[in-house]
């Protein structure tokens, strides 16, 4: 009955977030402006919801990073074009901070073999040395140097959130860390297509691939708490009974 119970659960939290990419498939695809910017802050509210019916506790840190994402997905709501860019860049920011606090304890940097941390800190220094390029490229396109400093900030937070959850992968290799990995190498890919459509190039398409990609990120940090709640019920279940094991002996 549980096993059943827990298929019914993951295949009705696949729907809602099938639903979702189908409302916002239907909203860039007509361009209607007043959808547009209320239907993007959908998914942490229908996710959380469905979260809570089964789950009834949540992290501060993961209280944290869905309300600053939620408030960046709201702010192009509340905002016009040239303030909502450095709103929820602050925002999204801050909320990259939260997840990096959540992960971060599970990045072990001294039990990493010399050749994975090899590894990692080129992929590091590769990434900074993009975004420095990039970050030098938009000083020279964007007036606003507050916007490009913010710009630069959001993005130098997801690169060090990346490159932690990459070493936790290779480190563990647990279900834990592919489900986060994945969930943030979805959120990078959403956010460098939200610089295209607001820097370079805007189409509808490119919109809804940015929410789709955002909103499947959005999943997958679901399913990693869900998976991590059940690894430390098993683990606390464990040695509950090892205990009263040895109580009895």
């Amino acid at each position: 009955m549980k096993n059943w119970f827990n298929l019914t659960f993951n295949k009705v939290f696949f729907g809602a977030l099938l639903g979702l990419i189908a409302i916002n498939f239907f909203v860039t695809f007509t361009q209607d402006s007043l959808m547009l910017k209320s239907t993007m802050a959908l998914f942490i509210p229908v996710f959380l919801i469905f979260y809570l019916v089964k789950y009834k506790s949540l992290r501060v840190v993961f209280i944290s990073f869905l309300l600053f994402s939620f408030l960046g997905d709201m702010s192009l709501t509340f905002f016009s074009n040239e303030t909502f860019v450095k709103v929820s860049s602050i925002l999204y920011f801050l909320s990259y901070l939260y997840l990096i606090t959540m992960v971060i304890p599970k990045f072990k940097l001294l039990k990493v073999g010399k050749l994975i941390g090899a590894y990692l800190l080129g992929v590091f220094v590769i990434n900074i040395f993009f975004l420095y390029t990039l970050y030098s490229i938009l000083k020279v396109v964007i007036p606003d140097h507050t916007e490009v400093l913010l710009f630069g900030l959001k993005s130098l937070s997801l690169i060090v959130l990346a490159f932690i959850s990459f070493g936790v992968y290779l480190n563990t290799q647990t279900k834990q860390s592919i489900l986060f990995l994945v969930a943030v190498v979805f959120m990078a890919f959403s956010t460098i297509l939200n610089y295209v459509n607001l820097y370079y190039l805007y189409h509808w398409s490119f919109e809804m691939m940015y929410r789709t990609l955002y909103g499947v990120g959005l999943y997958f940090i679901f399913r990693y708490i869900i998976a991590d709640n059940k690894y430390k019920k098993t683990i606390y279940e464990l040695r509950e009974r090892l205990s009263s094991e040895n109580i009895l002996a």
